[in-house]
Parts: structure tokens; C-alpha cells; sequence
């Protein structure tokens, strides 16, 4: 279960953090010898707080954007400490809203996977208040609860970080073990099926060879050749078979044909109701044919034909003429030529 916070609620708390630096500013304007510059460098934060919150785009902030913020935060102290009396009795007050400020931006400039601009800008506001002030002002001002927020902002994104990078790859391997998970299982199934029909094809023919000892006729050696051969389509061509194919291919078979069906995964992302209809076009071609050596492959998954079918009718022989080898297709005739459409 994934809790999330929307980014409507998150970027207003943000909003609201930063205009409350502002109004904390705007109600001692009376502090400062002079409010015009104060007031600038309140309209500037503004304008770099409203980028940084409302401009979307990747999670990680632009470099230019991140640093205009560093440039912000060398702009404030500048402005607002010009008119101020590091030396005031009682103290400047919310006068110093400024560092709250920089704290605020610098924290979602690090939030935002910039924390080397995010340091720079804290440096800065740490070596000016120490210039202006002297060390105590550190504390006093507030700085080092900038520096903190900064710190937690660092810590927490890096976090976060890593956590996101850490369920990713989590779920990668999740997926990675599902889709192992599922490959075995298809196997498994794979070869309970083809152990299954293999044994319901050949028990027959292995209960014959068992009641005569292995002592089989001709006829019945010539068909443990065909039911070989049967066997070995389904293994090599089982997206090339069908009951009508399956009749034919031993109709061919069984007047001396050689057929070799070979299935190379072209038609396995083809719809059922095209695949039927390949092969029964693929079964009336066979049937009409007289060739002595039948060779049908699917085309690959990309091209518009599903299945090549080429058949070879061997030469006459001369007689008295020395016997020719059957896998010598040299000199044999193109009897069949057929290409079947996917669609």
C-alpha cells in the first residue's frame, strides 16, 4: 500500500512558511533606516520562493534555477543588514527575518537533490553574520537553525533518495522473479503436455513392441518411422499443427514423402481464429501435393506471410543409373511454391 501526500498540500505549507518570513519582515519596517531595500529584497525572496515551489519539472531543481536561489541568499543579508544597527540595544527582532528566509530557501534547494548550491548559500549567511556581528550572532539571529534545517533537509532527501532507488530496485527483482516464476511454470507445463501427448501417441505401438518382443513386422517398423516423425513435429512444428495438418502430413508421409515442419516463432503472437485459418490453407496445400520432400517454416513475427510452404519433386532417374542421395536436392523440381498471408 502507497501512502502519498499530494503536492497541492506540500508546496502550500511551503508557501505559507516563506510569506510568514515576510510578514514577520513587513511588521518591523520601522527598525531599518531605510525600507526601501528591505522591501526589495522581500519581493525578490518571494519571486525565487514562488520558482522554486510552483515550477514543475523534474524532481532534481536546474542548475540555473538553484543557482538564482545562491544568488538570493548572498542578495538579502546585503540589502537588509545595510539598514540595520548590528549594535542596537534590545536587539534588531524579526528585523532579521532574512535569515529564517535563507534557511527556508536553501532547505528546498536541498530538498530539491541541489545540496552542494544548498551548502553555499548556508556558508554564506554563516560568514556574513559573523562579519556583521561577530560569532554570537550565530545564535542570536538564529543562523544555526537555518544551518539545521538545511542539515535535516540534506539528510532527509538523501534518504529518500536511496529509498526510492532501493523499491525500484526492489520491485525490479520482484518482476525479474515473477517473470522467472512464470517461465518455469510454463515449462513445467510445457513438458507435461508433450510427455502426456507423446505418451498417448506412441503407448500403442510401445504396448505392441512389449506383447512381440521387440519382433515387428516390416509394416510395423515403417510406422514407429511415421509415429518418429509425428512426434518430432509436434517438438519442431507445434504452432504448424493441427488436426487437419497432422492427417495430411502423414497421408504424405505414408506415400514416401519427406516433410520437415519447422516452427520458428512467427506465428505465436498470431490471433487463434488467423492461425486456424493458416493452417487449413496450409492442410488443402498438402493435400494437393505430389512432391517427394515437403519443407514448411513460419516467416518471421514482422513480415505479412505466416508460413512458407516449398515442395521438391525429385529428377527422373536414368536407368541402371547409380542411386541418388536423398538429401541431394540438387537436380529436383520446384513442385509446390506457396506463400499464406498472415491476414
Amino acid at each position: 500500500m502507497i501512502i502519498g501526500i499530494p503536492r497541492f498540500i506540500i508546496v502550500g505549507i511551503g508557501a505559507l512558511f516563506s510569506i510568514y518570513h515576510v510578514v514577520l519582515g513587513t511588521i518591523t519596517l520601522e527598525v531599518p533606516r531605510d525600507d526601501a531595500p528591505v522591501i526589495a529584497a522581500m519581493a525578490v525572496y518571494l519571486l525565487a520562493t514562488a520558482v522554486s515551489l510552483v515550477r514543475r519539472g523534474p524532481a532534481r531543481m536546474p542548475i540555473w534555477m538553484a543557482s538564482f536561489n545562491v544568488a538570493i541568499a548572498v542578495i538579502l543579508p546585503l540589502l537588509v543588514t545595510g539598514q540595520l544597527d548590528p549594535a542596537r540595544a534590545g536587539g534588531n527582532g524579526y528585523a532579521t527575518w532574512y535569515v529564517a528566509a535563507i534557511g527556508t530557501l536553501m532547505a528546498i534547494t536541498s530538498t530539491r537533490r541541489r545540496h552542494l548550491f544548498a551548502w553555499v548559500g548556508i556558508a554564506f549567511l554563516v560568514v556574513q553574520t559573523v562579519v556583521w556581528t561577530g560569532p554570537s550572532g550565530l545564535i542570536e539571529l538564529g543562523v544555526v537553525g537555518s544551518v539545521s534545517w538545511v542539515v535535516i533537509s540534506h539528510v532527509l532527501s538523501r534518504s529518500i533518495a536511496k529509498a526510492t532507488k532501493d523499491a525500484r530496485r526492489f520491485a525490479f527483482a520482484e518482476r525479474e522473479a515473477a517473470d522467472w516464476q512464470a517461465a518455469q511454470e510454463a515449462h513445467v507445463f510445457e513438458r507435461q503436455f508433450r510427455l502426456g501427448q507423446t505418451s498417448s501417441m506412441a503407448l500403442p505401438m510401445l504396448r505392441r513392441i512389449e506383447a512381440t518382443a521387440g519382433e515387428l513386422s516390416e509394416a510395423e517398423r515403417q510406422e514407429c518411422l511415421y509415429l518418429e516423425g509425428a512426434i518430432r513435429d509436434e517438438i519442431r512444428g507445434r504452432r504448424l499443427l493441427n488436426d487437419a495438418v497432422r492427417e495430411q502430413v502423414m497421408v504424405a508421409r505414408r506415400r514416401g514423402a519427406i516433410v520437415t515442419l519447422l516452427d520458428e516463432g512467427g506465428m505465436d503472437s498470431l490471433p487463434e481464429p488467423d492461425r486456424e485459418r493458416v493452417l487449413d490453407r496450409l492442410a488443402v496445400a498438402l493435400e494437393g501435393s505430389e512432391a517427394d520432400k515437403i519443407i514448411v517454416r513460419t516467416a518471421s513475427s514482422s513480415s505479412d506471410t505466416a508460413v512458407t510452404v516449398v515442395g521438391l519433386r525429385s529428377a527422373a532417374e536414368d536407368a541402371g543409373a547409380p542411386a541418388r542421395d536423398p538429401d541431394d536436392d540438387e537436380d529436383d523440381e520446384v513442385d509446390l511454391w506457396l506463400e499464406i498471408p498472415r491476414g
